[in-house]
């Protein structure tokens, strides 16, 4: 469970319907992205590694273009029953806000060092971890590549040149509905 503390210490379970958090074993490979309207609007990047998911705050949210780099802010590791939480957090609540589920599906890792694969808590551990998405809206390999550490701990969220790779596509604002519900933030 401690890999889930902080999570748990952020909120009042009395007054938010969001899961509580447990560590699962056994889910393996899932991704969620979810837009998230609390004191700024950003996309929460989440990826199933090692029973929980890891997770970071892209306040753009991801691109389809190479070319774009994404501020991504890691947060704290949340429970894998988050990735079908869509919602009001309440005030009293950190991260209080609209959550949709934006974009969903399964990761494969393919982080790669001198010909050999690197596992994703390495990657992470290491600084670099390239992924490929099967989602609804995002497909194809992404980088995540640390660029502070310590307090101010940043990283950069990038699309590969891959067949999914296109300049002129803004999922973003092109696609605004939740992949569960259909319904924008506006609506939920």
């Amino acid at each position: 469970m401690a890999k889930l503390d902080k999570y748990n210490k952020k909120r009042y379970f009395k007054k938010t319907n969001e899961p509580k958090g447990v560590d699962k074993k056994g889910v393996k490979n899932i991704f969620v992205i979810q837009k998230h309207d609390a004191s700024n609007l950003h996309y929460d990047l989440r990826l199933e590694i090692d029973g929980v998911l890891k997770s970071w705050a892209v306040p753009k949210g991801p691109s389809t273009d190479p070319s774009e780099k994404r501020l991504a802010l890691p947060t704290e590791d949340h429970p894998i029953d988050y990735a079908d939480f869509e919602g009001v957090i309440p005030e009293e609540n950190y991260g209080a806000g609209k959550v949709i589920v934006w974009d969903t599906g399964s990761f494969e890792n393919t982080t790669e060092k001198d010909g050999k694969k690197i596992d994703s808590i390495q990657a992470i551990d290491s600084g670099h971890i390239t992924f490929k998405l099967t989602g609804k809206k995002l497909k194809g390999e992404y980088s995540l590549f640390r660029t502070n550490k310590g307090n101010n701990e940043k990283w950069l969220l990038v699309k590969m040149k891959d067949k999914y790779a296109d300049a002129r596509r803004n999922p973003i604002s092109t696609e605004p509905e939740s992949v569960l519900s259909d319904k924008t933030l506006d609506e939920s």
